[in-house]
């Protein structure tokens, strides 16, 4: 009988740390939502501790999500871990992750504190958490460059302490796949009660190899545990992608002899929702959820495919959630089957006011586009002024002039804290104009690092869906705009960011 592989998703927490993916509690909550439906068997919902918004974000998924276990990160300390506990309350299934750094240079340079210190702290820490829920995970911090006796001595005690799960991170993406296996083996062997609890991994992607190097901690070394995000979100190069692992071990069950509880059926759906809510779009050539992942351009491959699929496919794309772009709504269909139409697709708005609110959105987008795919829905749903009632900026109207040889212009009436103002510019372009139309009244002083557009559907008559990151005063944030105008998408993104820079942020970063 095949062991089970516990899929432990940090989409939401880790994935988070991507500069300028903060999302909001509502986005969260929908991410979450969809999380369970994919069948992920730990969520982590977020880091209690860092801010009230993540407390209460972490607080919401705990009472709304029944099927999959809830978890909080939390550093090593009584406050985070009480904080933990108590955002996980109304939790069917809780989960407190708590971490300290057990590598001599993060102990020295970050901690300042001695490895008998850091040992002392795991173990408080770990008691303590104990006491407030049943299921602890605990994380050595940049485990893979520590020194194998000292992590061992922490491990064995904290697996004393009540340690259900231990993870080792590789916390910088250091590692490589045969040498962090053997890692994992390696602790395991040495490690006299390694029995008692599930061991997990953790693996960063900075040389590109955080799917491999956590396979092989789980072929190698025995790991029963991946810690993962959707399209491998996460700060610098991003975390092992869930989607990847997941395919990887459920196409070659013949070498894992592995089983997964994820309905992968929804992988897709789960990938367009996290790229639409933080503005991160997936590259097309993206395992899995890549636009160009089961696409067949060479002439022997295709006629390779048509002959028989599994010429030149291992999986197949409907089973990952890919299907035609077929039509589902159009300027004819009524509320009901709009609102039914959300809830295939996982969305869920808590009231009729979100409801009523998208669904004039809905029939207005109608109006100016014969078709509406599910991808438009979905940026539908995710723009602020749907699901948020206190945005300090909104859209309302845009004009702008362009001719060769001319400087475009371009006049923005846009509303701040529920009035409207208007704005006027010039610029190098009509994106240009129009994004200056709007500082030159808000002047924000932000600085934009980067501008992203990509097409949500096919088509010319697609909707545009811009990313508009700015930096401000040490903070980066992503504002996402989707509209069949181009021009007016960087518009709504610019106003999308300028929100979340207003809005007040007292976050904690963790890495694990």
């Amino acid at each position: 009988m095949a062991d089970k592989l516990i899929i432990f998703d940090t989409t939401l927490r880790d994935g988070e740390q991507s500069p300028g993916a903060s999302m909001t509690k509502d986005e969260k909550l929908r991410i979450a939502r969809q999380l369970e439906r994919l069948k992920v068997d730990v969520i982590e919902a977020g880091f209690a501790a860092s801010s009230n918004g993540d407390f209460e974000a972490v607080q919401n998924i705990a009472n709304a999500i029944k099927d999959s276990t809830v978890c909080s990160l939390s550093r090593a300390n009584d406050r985070d871990i009480a904080r933990a506990a108590e955002a996980l309350k109304g939790a069917n299934s809780a989960r407190i992750h708590t971490f300290i750094a057990t590598s001599p240079l993060h102990m020295e340079k970050k901690l300042r504190m001695t490895p008998e210190q850091v040992l002392e702290q795991a173990k408080l820490a770990v008691r303590f958490a104990r006491n407030q829920v049943a299921d602890i995970e605990f994380s050595a911090e940049d485990g893979y460059r520590s020194e194998m006796d000292f992590l061992c001595r922490v491990v064995e005690a904290v697996i004393k302490e009540g340690a259900t799960t231990i993870n080792i991170p590789d916390t910088v993406g250091y590692a490589i796949p045969e040498l962090y296996g053997n890692f994992i083996k390696t602790l395991r062997e040495r490690v006299p009660n390694s029995d008692k609890a599930i061991w997990s991994v953790h693996c960063h992607n900075d040389l590109g190899m955080a799917v491999a190097n956590s396979l092989a901690g789980v072929k190698i070394g025995g790991a029963r545990q991946v810690e993962c995000t959707i399209n491998g979100l996460g700060e610098r190069a991003g975390n092992c992608s869930l989607e990847e692992v997941v395919m990887a071990v459920k196409t070659r069950r013949d070498y894992f002899n592995l089983d997964v509880a994820i309905d992968t059926k929804h992988i897709v759906a789960a990938s367009r929702m996290v790229s639409q809510t933080t503005g991160f779009v997936v590259q097309p050539n993206k395992a899995v959820v890549g636009a160009n992942a089961f696409a067949h351009a060479s002439g022997i491959h295709q006629d390779g495919v048509l002959k028989a699929r599994d010429t030149y496919e291992i999986m197949r794309a409907e089973d990952v959630g890919w299907s035609a772009n077929k039509i589902v709504l159009g300027k004819l269909s009524g509320r009901n089957a709009f609102k039914q139409r959300l809830q295939e697709l996982g969305v869920s708005l808590d009231s009729e006011t979100e409801i009523n609110t998208a669904f004039a959105k809905f029939k207005e987008l109608a109006d100016r586009k014969s078709e509406i795919f599910d991808e438009d829905i979905l940026a539908l749903v995710s723009d602020e002024s749907v699901t948020s009632e206190k945005e300090r900026y909104g859209f309302v109207s845009l004009s702008q002039h362009s001719e060769t040889g001319e400087r475009p212009q371009a006049a923005i009436v846009f509303t701040v804290e529920g009035k409207e103002v208007k704005g006027v510019s010039d610029g190098n372009g009509p994106v240009d104009a129009s994004l200056k139309a709007i500082e030159s009244h808000v002047k924000s002083g932000a600085e934009m690092v980067l501008y992203s557009v990509n097409a949500i559907s096919g088509s010319t008559e697609s909707q545009g869906e811009v990313t508009v990151r700015l930096q401000n005063s040490g903070r980066v944030v992503n504002g996402v705009g989707a509209d069949p105008d181009i021009v007016v998408a960087s518009a709504k993104a610019y106003l999308s960011a300028l929100n979340k820079l207003s809005s007040k942020a007292d976050r904690v970063a963790a890495q694990g």
